[in-house]
Formats: C-alpha cells, sequence, structure tokens
C-alpha cells in the first residue's frame, strides 16, 4: 500500500492538473470608453486602484496582465504547459511589450497567435485548439480558456475551482463556471444549474472543495423582468465566459458540432513544422498567408452558441471566488475607491466625484460625476466623457452615436 497510494496521488494531480491556458485577449472594451479604444482597449487599461486622492496609480497591472498571471501559475504547474494568447494582430506589439517583463522561463511557455480579422470566440479557440494539438502531437491536455479583461480574486481560490474544473473535464465533458448573482444583471449571459454532482477524493470518502452542478441550460442576457425571476429562483448563476475541457473532447465537439468554424485550421501546418517566429524570447505564430485564409473560411460565432449550447455533457463550477466584468465606470469607480488622477477641487467635488485622466483636473461646485478624459498625448484619440454618476452604462448609446456620425477615429 506504501508504494501504490504515491502512485495513486500522482494520478490525481495529473487529473486536477490545467496543462495549458488560453487566454482571449480580443475585443473593443467600448463600455469605458475614452480610456478603452480600439488602440488600446480594456484588457491593456490598468485594473482599478486604491491609490489615493491626488496620487496618480503607478505600476499597477493591466486587466491582460493580471489573467496572464493567473494562467502561467496553472500552466507553470505542468512541465511542458503553455499559455496561447489570442488577440487582434494590431494588438500584438502591446502584449508583446508586456510580456516582454517576464522571467525568461515564463516567456518560454507563452504563443502569441495574431488574428488577422475578428470572428468571434469560437475560431479563436479552435485555432489555438489545434495549435496546441500539433505542438503537443495529439496527446490529450486539460485546457482552460481564460479571459483578458475580468477582475477575479483570490488567486488561491481561482486555482481551486479551476483545479475542479480539469478534474471535471477529464470524464469528457465541458466545464464552466458560473458566477452566484449578486443582482438581477441584465447585461450577462445566465447558467440554470441543475442536481449537485458529488466529486469524491481517492478514498472515495469526501467532496472536493468546489461545488460542481449538472447544466440544465444556458440563457441569453434578459430583460429586467427575467433577470429578477431568475434571481428568485437560486438556480441561475452568471456567465463567466471561462471554460475547461480536455482538448480531445473539444476537438471531438467543434468537429461533430462546429465543423465549419474549425475544419479551416486543421490543414494550417505539416506533421513536424514549427510554425512560429520569436521576438523578444517570444514565440507568435507565423501567418505566410495559411492564417488568414483560414480565418476568411471559418465562421464569425461565439463559442456559445457553437459549442457550450450544444454540448451536453456540461458541468458548472460554482465559482467561489469574486468575480467582475468591470462592465461601466460606474463599476470601475466602485472598485477604485479613489481617483487615481490629480484632481483639484472645490467643496466636495473631490469627495463625491471620480476622475480618471492622464491630465491634472479641477473640479468647481460638482457631484457625484465621472470624469474621463484622455488628452491625446498617449497617441489614442482626444476625447472628454462627463457622467451623472449611475448613468455610465449608456456609455454604449455615445458610441453608437460616435459610430452613426463617421467619426470612427475616436473610437
Amino acid at each position: 500500500m506504501l508504494l501504490i497510494f504515491p502512485f495513486w496521488n500522482i494520478i490525481m494531480r495529473e487529473v486536477e492538473m490545467i496543462h495549458d491556458c488560453i487566454i482571449m485577449a480580443g475585443g473593443s472594451g467600448t463600455r469605458l470608453w475614452p480610456a478603452s479604444t480600439s488602440l488600446r482597449p480594456k484588457q491593456f487599461l490598468e485594473m482599478p486602484s486604491a491609490a489615493p486622492h491626488g496620487k496618480p496609480g503607478k505600476g499597477q497591472k493591466s486587466f491582460f496582465g493580471a489573467a496572464l498571471e493567473r494562467a502561467l501559475s496553472l500552466a507553470g504547474e505542468c512541465a511542458d504547459g503553455r499559455v496561447i494568447v489570442v488577440a487582434g494582430k494590431n494588438h500584438i506589439n502591446p502584449i508583446i511589450g508586456e510580456c516582454a517583463k517576464l522571467e525568461e522561463r515564463e516567456r518560454k511557455r507563452l504563443v502569441l497567435i495574431p488574428e488577422p480579422l475578428a470572428r468571434n470566440t469560437a475560431p479563436a479557440i479552435a485555432c489555438a485548439l489545434v495549435y496546441l494539438n500539433h505542438f503537443t502531437g495529439g496527446r490529450d491536455r486539460n485546457v482552460l480558456v481564460l479571459t483578458s479583461d475580468h477582475v477575479i480574486s483570490p488567486p488561491g481560490t481561482f486555482k481551486i475551482d479551476a483545479k475542479t474544473a480539469a478534474a471535471m473535464a477529464q470524464g469528457s465533458k465541458l466545464a464552466v463556471f458560473g458566477i452566484p448573482p449578486e443582482r438581477p444583471e441584465t447585461g450577462f449571459g445566465y447558467i440554470e444549474a441543475a442536481g449537485a454532482l458529488p466529486f469524491p477524493d481517492s478514498q472515495g470518502q469526501r467532496k472536493y472543495r468546489s461545488e460542481v452542478f449538472s447544466v440544465a441550460s444556458f440563457r441569453e442576457k434578459p430583460d429586467l423582468k427575467t433577470a429578477r425571476k431568475f434571481i428568485k429562483t437560486k438556480k441561475f448563476y452568471w456567465n463567466s465566459g471561462m471554460f475547461a475541457f480536455s482538448s480531445k473532447f473539444m476537438l471531438a465537439e467543434f468537429l461533430a458540432g462546429a465543423p465549419e468554424v474549425i475544419n479551416p485550421f486543421m490543414e494550417l501546418w505539416a506533421p513536424g513544422e514549427h510554425p512560429c517566429r520569436s521576438k523578444k524570447g517570444l514565440k507568435i505564430l507565423e501567418g505566410n498567408g495559411k492564417l488568414e485564409a483560414a480565418y476568411l473560411k471559418t465562421k464569425t460565432i461565439s463559442f456559445d452558441y457553437a459549442i457550450a449550447e450544444k454540448c451536453r455533457s456540461t458541468v458548472m463550477v460554482r465559482a467561489g471566488f469574486s468575480w467582475n466584468d468591470v462592465g461601466s465606470w460606474d463599476e470601475y469607480a466602485r472598485l477604485a475607491e479613489h481617483t487615481m488622477s490629480l484632481v483639484y477641487g472645490t467643496g466636495r467635488s473631490v469627495e463625491t466625484c471620480f476622475v480618471d485622466s492622464d491630465i491634472p483636473v479641477a473640479l468647481c461646485g460638482v457631484e457625484d460625476l465621472i470624469v474621463v478624459l484622455r488628452s491625446g498625448k498617449d497617441g489614442g484619440p482626444p476625447a472628454l466623457l462627463i457622467s451623472k454618476k449611475g448613468e455610465t452604462q449608456r456609455v454604449k448609446e455615445i458610441v453608437e452615436m460616435i459610430k452613426a456620425s463617421g467619426k470612427t477615429e475616436l473610437l
């Protein structure tokens, strides 16, 4: 027994291990305009800081930097673990800039995929999955798909939930993460949970630390009345947009349920071919025209529509970690607690207003405002947003007005 028990523990650790991570770093993040633009979208902004008034935050992690840290902490436990970053080709340089700061051993784990065209999340995941299958010679791997623009804490709890998802994925299942809802929210999709699933340890005597449920359905973003009904049932969770699966299982799911998405990527590389170039110690997937041709042939569709909503072997890990998608300036201001900019004000201006600006701002006799100013000195378009607190969800309306006016250079 002394010889068998350690061997069994090794097997269990392998089952619970995340081998590779895929970071989805695309998207424009227009809800945080004008700080977030097509040149520097939300994922590259600094995460909310708790710096006090008048003392701009320095050295804060970006949303992407925090996601990268999460991915490396998990893939780093596997000897040949990889972190695949999928982003628009116009954003590869800022990603290289962030990744170049990493230690050499961490940079060696990274592969950057510059998407030549925006095709939503299903093609991005399919391309990364095909590359991983090519790189590993078809070995089965536990893969975790991460978002790049959310706030997640604490790291230890997230790691526990991720390993739970990996263990469940080993049973040919798609594991999704459900966020316990804090309010009736119309901006998120929902997961309807069914019965709880036990997860025994190697002795079969206790449950694993994270709660796992079977999935009854996925629901699209509801109206407020429907969202309130969801909350009352206590069966619905916010869909975090993160997934775990075994690579062989997911390849089979794509080929069976969404062949038009994955087939264009299947013949990109010949056996033994090394399709990456190197820059600053980072591997970058070479296009050579093949990648663009594959993206032109694939279908524009989300992973939820293409795979998750069709998959009959889906389980939900109830998130024990805190999660926030920071979907508005109101939410950003709440998390930041204090302005990060140099602000002067009279009366209660500084106390009640939130300012995010790259130049000093003065406030006189105003209250409960959110002010976001970009001067253009970073190369982006100069723009100013002034909003009453509680109204910043309407920034999306402003973005649509700008598009309609033809002034898309502001975005």
